[in-house]
């Protein structure tokens, strides 16, 4: 079966098997329409831009829909507010966008407010930015329907077939995303290797959490469990990427609980490989209203949208709003 063939299948499979009882709760991607000049404009991870978008268009204050946020894919530049702001480069991943903020900062432009992030800070010794955590999220490993790899793999096992060292699976050809996505770098810490570690037997030309990039039995790449919970619901403008992609057990765990329209992140998964996921904002911005009431603290809006977080494939967190996190210029 190839390519194309095996993603209608995938998308065919994951409507039928989660409902279709769930298909009244669209997303957007981007603004819709692309005019909406709404008060905040955010970029960046692929992970968390369809929840985004579906907080984006449920928050409103007197003026309206307050988030605007872009997609990490697309056309090549995006026009995030009315005036000044025709042509800035659509970031893709978490660190694009966290860089893009960072350069928005310098320039004084005021085109971006906010970077969508699935990973922490790289350096927390500075505090120009912070990061705000309001969701949970696990990142397991993918492989096809008819993989020849097994359905559970170890930390040292994973570790191993992306150092092209595996003695046990020595045809494994894993995958790994794009340069600057937050799962590539969050995977790698997780199985507990470095840049400098991964072998060169791996594919990094994918674009994260695209199924359909897993064309043959013996490849496995990372995909985070709210991503793919997400794409198989069926949601408007959220595509499904899954291809015959299946998320796999890590250390003896399952990534989800339930089934069809109850399929749920499982909190309980291997703890190295779950994680918070965060909105960045310029430190200096957090006495901003608009900035505060969206963002900061456990009555913001974005943390009292539990039920399209949860919708989204998401685990919601204690820590929702959080902002002692700091770093990263």
């Amino acid at each position: 079966m190839n390519v194309k063939s095996r993603a209608k299948v995938g998308a065919a499979f994951g409507v039928a098997a989660l409902g279709l009882g769930i298909l009244a709760a669209p997303a957007s991607a981007d603004p819709n329409p692309i005019t909406d000049y709404r008060q905040l404009a955010g970029v960046g991870s692929d992970t968390t831009q369809y929840v985004m978008n579906g907080i984006g268009d449920s928050v409103t204050n007197a003026s309206g829909k307050i988030i605007a946020s872009w997609n990490a894919t697309g056309t090549a530049g995006v026009k995030t507010k009315a005036t000044g702001c025709d042509s800035v480069a659509r970031p893709d991943g978490s660190s694009a966008g966290i860089n893009a903020l960072n350069a928005d900062l310098t320039a004084g432009t005021n085109c971006i407010d906010f970077a969508r992030s699935s990973r922490g800070p790289a350096d927390t010794s500075t505090t120009d930015l912070t990061f705000i955590p309001y969701a949970k999220d696990g990142v397991t490993y993918a492989t096809d329907l008819g993989s020849t790899l097994p359905t559970n793999l170890t930390k040292a096992q994973l570790a191993a077939i992306y150092q092209c060292s595996s003695t046990e699976f020595p045809n494994a050809k894993p995958l790994l995303p794009q340069s600057g996505s937050g799962t590539r770098t969050f995977w790698l810490a997780a199985i507990g290797i470095t840049e400098s570690q991964v072998g060169s037997c791996v594919d990094q030309t994918i674009q994260e959490h695209n199924g359909v990039a897993i064309a043959n039995g013996n490849q496995l790449m990372p995909y985070s469990i709210a991503q793919w919970i997400a794409q198989g619901k069926g949601f408007a403008d959220v595509p499904n990427r899954r291809g015959e992609s299946r998320l796999r057990n890590i250390n003896g765990t399952t990534p989800t609980t339930g089934s069809g329209s109850a399929l749920a992140l499982n909190t309980a998964f291997d703890a190295g490989f779950l994680r918070d996921v965060y909105n960045v904002v310029p430190t200096a911005k957090l006495g901003n209203s608009v900035i505060a009431a969206t963002f900061v603290g456990s009555a913001s809006k974005v943390c009292a949208s539990g039920t399209t977080i949860s919708s989204y494939g998401f685990g919601t967190v204690s820590n929702c709003g959080v902002t002692t996190v700091t770093g990263e210029r």
